[in-house]
């Protein structure tokens, strides 16, 4: 199969690496993207992903240029593969970041292999740098109840200094963004989850809620009795910007009645950091984490944390006993007369 890429514009760089990123309409590219969206049911933000990481190699290993027709794929070598990855080391790229670079590039060489294109996978071979074991930041209980109430005070600041267009746009914000937060952290939810939820997926009655994930997989999440009222609090407000509350309606709209964004609400939250004294490196993930941690730490299985986080892998959700870990350890070690 031929190659026939056309080189073109400049995208952003990814994690540290100073350099451009080619973008071709490379054929053999193509084909392996046009795989992960039909046979691996991959997401839009997974497939650029991959696009991203298999450009680089192309750029810093095997010195593809703007004006050239075709991109060697077949030519890469195992010397090609050790010099990507120390040239991502010498661009002080993390191990986390490495790992998944390389790790597609072995999903690309064998897509490669599976059709014919090359013979060889330079990357079968190559070993992974030893992952960093980061535990994940989360809040404290006080932590979230403080963040769960700036909505109201934020919203109330900006309507008394004029900053806020009229009483009914500061309302939307409040109510709509309080009953997200409450959401987010009821169920364990990613952002984008959130900001996906259409009106059809919400079940008021029994409290659950369905929810798409990574993979466009789905599992069902808790309402609490707090979400709860936090939506139908919102609803009200929202009717006064869309009468649409079918099947799939956005749940979450701005007040031209659309669906909310997740960039937009990034935007409030950091003003609901700043509202309630919290660090300003915090995220809406790190609700999620929240979650997580909240449950294990008060007796919830390890099995029944995992279903409701969606994740696929148990080691996945083991994480987050490090984390419960740790704090007995510092507990103990500050409180025990024999430590």
């Amino acid at each position: 199969m031929k190659n026939n890429p056309r080189l073109a514009r400049k995208t952003p760089p990814v994690a540290a690496i100073p350099i451009k990123v080619i973008e071709p309409e490379d054929e053999t590219l193509q084909l392996f993207l046009r795989f992960l969206e039909g046979e691996r049911n991959a997401s839009a933000h997974t497939i650029n992903s991959y696009r991203i990481d298999i450009l680089q190699f192309a750029e810093l290993s095997l010195d593809c240029k703007a004006d050239q027709k075709q991109i060697p794929w077949t030519g890469a070598t195992v010397a090609d593969a050790r010099s990507f990855v120390v040239k991502l080391q010498e661009n002080g790229v993390g191990k986390t970041s490495t790992t998944r670079k390389l790790s597609a590039l072995r999903s690309f060489y064998r897509f490669l292999e599976r059709e014919d294109i090359t013979d060889q996978n330079p990357f079968s071979g190559l070993t992974s740098p030893k992952r960093e074991k980061l535990l994940p930041k989360f809040m404290t209980v006080k932590e979230v109840d403080k963040l769960l109430g700036a909505p109201a005070a934020y919203w109330r600041e900006r309507l008394e200094n004029g900053v806020a267009m009229t009483e009914d746009s500061a309302e939307l914000g409040e109510t709509r963004d309080a009953a997200i937060l409450e959401v987010i952290y009821s169920g364990g939810l990613r952002i984008n989850e959130a900001m996906g939820l259409n009106m059809g997926d919400l079940d008021l009655l029994s409290d659950v809620m369905m929810i798409r994930g990574k993979g466009k997989k789905e599992r069902y999440a808790a309402l609490g009795a707090p979400a709860e009222r936090a939506l139908r609090t919102y609803f009200q407000i929202r009717a006064m910007y869309t009468s649409d509350r079918s099947k799939n309606a956005p749940v979450f709209v701005n007040k031209h009645g659309q669906r909310l964004t997740a960039r937009s609400f990034q935007r409030n939250f950091k003003e609901y950091l700043n509202q309630a004294g919290l660090p300003s490196d915090m995220t809406p993930h790190k609700l999620r984490h929240s979650f997580a941690t909240h449950l294990l730490d008060a007796g919830a299985d390890l099995r029944s944390v995992q279903e409701l986080l969606g994740h696929e892998n148990l080691s996945t959700t083991q994480i987050y006993t490090h984390i419960t870990t740790e704090r007995m350890k510092r507990i103990y070690n500050a409180a025990h007369p024999r430590a």
